[in-house]
């Protein structure tokens, strides 16, 4: 039986850095193979050397582009100003 605490994970593609801690974290988009498996798009922290990583998301291609939809739409409302909750039918 396998350890079910035992994975591997392939950076293929690093697309970018959204933000980096003090400590040097730096929470990332990259494409990701995990546990040889077809690649995904993932949002997570990494550590400097890619060594050690912390929880995130991982997204289909449907889903990053739906996630691209949503946020392009969120900075909309917040270049008009609105802060505080919203009907998105309205946008």
């Amino acid at each position: 039986m396998a350890d079910k605490d035992s994975f591997s994970f392939e950076i293929k593609t690093s697309v970018g850095e959204i933000s980096k801690s003090f400590k040097g974290w730096s929470k990332e988009l990259n494409l990701v193979s995990w546990n040889g498996r077809k690649a995904k798009y993932d949002i997570r922290e990494w550590s400097p050397e890619h060594e050690k990583l912390g929880k995130g998301v991982t997204l289909s291609e449907e889903e990053l582009r739906t996630l691209g939809k949503l946020i392009d739409q969120e900075i909309k409302r917040l270049d008009r100003g609105v802060s505080d909750a919203v009907d998105y039918d309205e946008l």
